[in-house]
């Protein structure tokens, strides 16, 4: 017959309690059975009171109850949550008790993360998803919460992207100084949106160096494929920033139609994009071909870097918000139509400014 473990448990006790006895020494039988004076004596007077039974009793674990509040109280803390998404759990469990609701800032926090709320960010999503789905017309409060979350995301780079050719991150990165080639400097642009990677390189870092890149790899592309390209996030670089009227950087821009977003001052992780890109690049590419083989010219090392970056658009995966898994070049073809839809949208908001501007006059 298989003894159980709980029987087990027990008779280590009761034998404890036995060995004590033939010893006459509490601390020895303590010791050769692997207990504490303070057990003993626990064990001792639970036995004395109700035998074996009580010895039972303590071996059993209690289950543990998860702390749950009532429906109607969760429910109003996710409703509040997304009314008043800028409120912390300490001012929404006050709010709540003004109301008859009693929730401990803890239990608030609780509901929060059940509900995946426990973020400004993510109630601030969860209201914009119910009014779009509801029509919800937003309060005072809720409209200048949502502005303030777009102005933080704006100032530290982090703008929304809609569509490919909405937004583009360009930056300059110093790859370093060959003795055969000289001082190597990479212009990179990324579609925020697709991911889609261009690079050429230069042997300085200048404004006209900047523009001619757009001009020669980027605008091209776009235009081959019919998308405009409507914005571009660069860093502060007198390469990017100057006078419209004397900088031929800002003049490509304005010549193309194209708006021009900088960054946060001494604030790199602002284009954190090409930051993390300008690494990538380095150790998967630069880091390896520089030790592999010997180049004699900044066109030499271009025909590599155009290799790595057709495999980098065509064949790599990515993880990028937008991609799912998908090659850049993929999830390009794949939300071009987003592009088509939102250029229809602008041309028909230009229509009807047009026609309201004529039935004025």
């Amino acid at each position: 017959m298989s003894v159980t473990t709980e029987e087990k448990i027990i008779k280590n006790k009761l034998g404890l309690i036995k060995l004590s006895q033939t010893l006459g020494n509490v601390s020895q039988a303590c010791k050769i059975m692997g207990y504490s004076r303070d057990s003993f004596y626990r064990f001792k007077e639970l036995y004395d009171q109700g035998g074996e039974l009580a010895l039972q009793e303590i071996s059993r674990k209690k289950p543990c109850i998860k702390n749950r509040v009532e429906e109607h109280i969760e429910k109003a803390v996710v409703d509040f949550a997304i009314e008043r998404p800028a409120y912390g759990q300490l001012r929404t469990s006050n709010e709540l008790k003004k109301k008859g609701l009693f929730v401990s800032p803890g239990g608030v926090r609780s509901i929060w993360l059940r509900h995946e709320l426990e973020t400004f960010k993510k109630r601030l999503k969860a209201l914009e998803a119910k009014a779009a789905q509801e029509n919800l017309i937003l309060t005072e409060e809720q409209l200048r919460a949502l502005e303030k979350a777009k102005d933080e995301k704006e100032a530290y780079g982090e703008i929304e992207s809609l569509h490919p050719g909405y937004l583009g991150a360009q930056d300059t990165y110093y790859v370093g100084t060959l003795k055969a080639v000289g001082r190597i400097y990479q212009q990179a642009f990324i579609d925020t949106y697709t991911k889609m990677a261009f690079v050429k390189l230069y042997d300085r870092k200048n404004a006209l160096v900047a523009a001619d890149f757009l001009n020669d790899r980027v605008i091209p592309w776009y235009e081959e494929h019919d998308v405009k390209l409507l914005r571009i996030l660069t860093d502060r670089g007198t390469e990017y920033c100057g006078n419209r009227g004397h900088h031929e950087y800002e003049l490509y821009l304005a010549i193309e139609n194209i708006d021009h977003t900088k960054t946060k001052a001494r604030s790199p992780q602002t284009n954190g994009i090409c930051e993390r890109f300008n690494k990538t690049i380095q150790d998967e590419f630069y880091a390896v071909a520089f030790r592999k083989k010997i180049y004699q010219s900044i066109e030499e090392i271009q025909e590599d870097v155009d290799k790595w970056i057709e495999e980098y658009n065509m064949e790599r995966t990515h993880s990028g918000k937008y991609c799912f898994g998908k090659t850049p070049y993929q999830t390009f073809i794949d939300s071009k139509q987003l592009a088509d839809d939102k250029m229809l949208d602008r041309l028909h908001q230009t229509d009807n400014t047009i026609r309201e501007v004529v039935s004025v006059r």
